[in-house]
């Protein structure tokens, strides 16, 4: 049996959901709940490159992010990640120091600068160190912790820490965070949560049956590349090398690289490709040839 409901933690789920021109009621309440502990805050934003299903052949087209200006004129990204990269930590930090340094044409003032937030779900625990689900960081002074600024905020949510079952939800943030983590899983609509409007309508969003047969065809796709790099991580942690291993171990994970990356050509980018298998761009620019 089909699933009611699509994954929100695929990356075009994800932007389905949260970053379509219908789902500005539900981008609101997430981040109301989420940024400002379930306050109503967010008067009004304006979803930027909102959710368009792309063309299927090549897919290229990337869903990651969900970015909106809010009415107070700060800038929000929206990231869903599932795997752990290499380097994921500084491009989280890289791509918001780029959304605050973009907002000026050359010659413009410092202080016509607004304020963003980088906002980042991840399905697997950043923080092993504390059992906080949702973490903030900004600009601190070193020994007494005073604010430098708060122009540039890192807010991350692990779901894996959050363990609460379907009858033991209360907040706002204990629906969305469930939301993400377990729709895909239900048959219906929990009534503790459709009493949310907000919810109740990216339930509706979700609702597998309401894709066309073109979304269909690329979530499918979506959740193949999640699958295939799923068991490639799992396969490195398994068979890792080390230096000083036997030649012919190192070339047997070559060729396994090399096979993982020719089954993703056509769906990810060269250097998404590299980040997730380890290899150069050089080398999948190759197997393009």
């Amino acid at each position: 049996m089909a699933n009611v409901f699509i994954n929100p933690k695929t990356d075009f789920a994800f932007k389905k959901i949260f970053g379509s021109e219908q789902s500005k009621d539900i981008l609101i309440s997430f981040l109301d709940a989420i940024l400002y502990d379930a306050q109503n805050m967010i008067r009004d934003l304006v979803i930027l490159d909102p959710y368009q299903a792309p063309q299927i052949e090549g897919i290229k087209e990337s869903f990651l992010d969900v970015k909106a200006t809010l009415t107070n004129g700060k800038t929000v990204i929206i990231e869903m990640q599932v795997l752990n990269v290499l380097g994921f930590d500084k491009r989280i930090l890289y791509n918001a120091a780029k959304a605050f340094s973009i907002q000026l044409d050359v010659g413009e003032d410092y202080t016509l600068l607004n304020p963003v937030i980088a906002l980042t779900i991840t399905d697997f625990e950043m923080f092993s160190d504390s059992d906080r689900v949702i973490s903030r960081y900004r600009l601190k002074e070193k020994d007494d912790l005073t604010d430098y600024s708060d122009d540039i905020e890192l807010v991350f949510v692990e779901l894996p820490k959050f363990q609460k079952d379907l009858d033991r939800l209360e907040t706002l943030v204990d629906k969305w965070i469930y939301f993400l983590k377990s729709a895909n899983k239900l048959e219906s609509v929990p009534p503790n949560m459709g009493e949310v409007p907000a919810i109740g309508h990216a339930f509706v969003v979700a609702e597998q049956s309401r894709l066309s047969r073109q979304e269909l065809e690329i979530l499918e796709k979506r959740q193949r590349v999640l699958h295939d790099s799923r068991n490639m991580i799992l396969l490195a942690q398994q068979t890792g090398y080390k230096e000083g291993r036997q030649e012919g171990r190192l070339e047997g994970r070559q060729e396994e690289r090399l096979e993982i990356a020719s089954s993703l050509l056509d769906i990810l980018d060269a250097e998404t490709i590299a980040q997730k298998t380890g290899l150069t761009v050089a080398e999948v620019e190759r197997l393009k040839e």
